[in-house]
C-alpha cells in the first residue's frame, strides 16, 4: 500500500497509523494458554476468554496481511532445561515451576508435550491462528516479549513505528511487552477485543478492563478489530479509487 496511512478510531482519540511503519504484535496466542490441554487449562485456569479473542484476531490478522503490515507472534516458551527460567529464588522460577512449567503431558492429538518448553506441542500458536511464511515468530522467556530477545531489533530493522497488539494475558504478557515497547518510543494500539486476561474476571471490574484504563490513559491508544479493519478497507479502498 506504499505510504497509505489510516486513520484508526481509538480512545483516548484517533490515530495516524502508516501502514507501512506498522507491525502486528501476537502475544501468546499459543496451546498452552489457549487450547484444552495446556498449562493454563492444566492448572484450573479458565480459558474461555482467550478462546473469545480469537475469532476477532483472526480477522484482524487476515486484513493485516492483505494490507501488507507485517505480523510478529510472540511465544513464551523456555529452553528444555529451563536453563533461561531464573534463578532458584526468583519469582519467574517459583511461579512457572507453581503452574507445572517443564511438566511431560500428552496433547489431545496425542504427541507427547511438555508444559512452556520450546519446540513443543505446547507453544505452538493456536491451531486457528497458525503463523504465515511471511510472518515472525520470536521466543521470549519473561512476559515483555522485548526482554533479552531480538524483537527491538527486528522491529527497527524493519522501519516500524507503530504496534497493534492483540494476545494474552491483557495484564501480564501484552501489558508488559506495551510498557517496554512504549519505553523505546513506538507507538502502541492495544485491540480491546483480541486480548484476554482471565486475572480478576470474577471481580467488579476486571483485570482486563483495568489494563485498558491503563493503556488508553498512559501507555497508548486502545481500538477494536472492527475498527481497525475497516481503517485498513478504508485506505485500500481510496488508494484504488486514486489509481483509477
Amino acid at each position: 500500500m506504499g505510504n497509505a496511512k489510516i486513520q484508526l478510531q481509538a480512545d483516548p482519540n484517533d490515530i495516524e497509523v502508516e501502514v507501512a511503519r506498522t507491525a502486528v504484535i501476537v502475544v501468546d496466542m499459543q496451546n498452552d494458554f489457549g487450547t484444552k490441554g495446556g498449562i493454563f487449562d492444566h492448572a484450573g485456569v479458565d480459558i474461555s476468554g482467550i478462546r473469545k479473542a480469537v475469532v476477532p484476531t483472526r480477522r484482524a490478522l487476515d486484513a493485516a496481511r492483505i494490507s501488507g503490515i507485517k505480523i510478529v507472534y510472540l511465544k513464551m516458551g523456555f529452553k528444555p532445561d529451563l536453563s533461561d527460567l531464573g534463578a532458584e529464588y526468583s519469582v519467574n522460577r517459583t511461579r512457572h515451576v507453581y503452574f507445572g512449567v517443564g511438566q511431560e503431558c500428552v496433547a489431545p492429538d496425542g504427541r507427547n508435550g511438555r508444559f512452556l518448553i520450546r519446540d513443543t506441542w505446547n507453544t505452538d500458536i493456536v491451531s486457528e491462528l497458525t503463523p504465515q511464511p511471511d510472518d515472525l515468530v520470536v521466543y521470549k522467556h519473561r512476559f515483555s516479549g522485548f526482554f533479552e530477545t531480538e524483537l527491538d531489533n527486528i522491529l527497527r530493522g524493519l522501519g516500524i513505528r507503530n504496534l497493534i497488539f492483540t494476545g494474552c494475558t491483557t495484564s501480564i504478557c501484552v501489558d508488559s511487552t506495551i510498557r517496554d515497547a512504549m519505553f523505546r518510543d513506538y507507538l502502541c494500539v492495544l485491540l480491546a477485543d483480541c486480548s484476554a486476561e482471565p486475572i480478576g474476571v470474577d471481580l467488579e471490574r476486571t483485570n482486563h478492563e483495568a489494563s485498558l484504563l491503563t493503556v488508553k490513559t498512559l501507555l497508548g491508544w486502545v481500538s477494536d478489530s472492527e475498527r481497525f479493519v475497516a481503517a485498513l478497507k478504508s485506505s485500500s479502498s481510496a488508494a484504488r479509487q486514486s489509481v483509477s
